[in-house]
């Protein structure tokens, strides 16, 4: 498989292709929710959204995660080099710790200025990721 990749000119770009639809799918879907929890939109429930817009997000990281792993195996020793690449696998831990300890706290239903918190905490290590990921080719 990575034979193909490099040796194939539509196969990487096609693979950063399918990267970015999972970077959309996530940030899309997480933008909707933590924009609810935010306080825009207050009669749409925010569990029920959850259910809408958090399953597009989970398959959005998948994405970005299946395809980030074989780029990886592309380039590993240059990327482990690489300090976007580091710091953005330290957001990514970050974020997931995040979003561990907001659905602990009970989650969708959870209520207040915490929530509200990590919600843009969310958003900013989300957003973070993307930046290093574009700045890992000029690192």
């Amino acid at each position: 498989m990575l034979a193909g990749l490099a040796s194939h000119p539509w196969a990487y770009p096609a693979l950063e292709a399918v990267h970015i639809v999972g970077i959309a799918l996530l940030f899309g879907g997480l933008l909707v929710f933590e924009l609810r929890v935010l306080g825009l939109a207050r009669a749409l429930p925010a569990p029920q959204l959850a259910r809408i817009t958090l399953v597009p997000a989970l398959a959005g990281f998948g994405l970005c995660a299946a395809t980030g792993l074989v780029m990886f195996s592309t380039q590993p020793g240059e990327l482990l080099a690489n300090t976007a690449f580091r710091a953005k696998l330290v957001l990514i831990a970050l974020a997931g710790a995040n979003a561990l300890w907001f659905h602990l706290r009970g989650g969708p239903a959870a209520n207040g200025a915490l929530p509200r918190a990590q919600c843009l905490l969310s958003l900013g290590f989300w957003l973070a990721v993307i930046i290093c990921g574009r700045w890992i080719a000029y690192v």
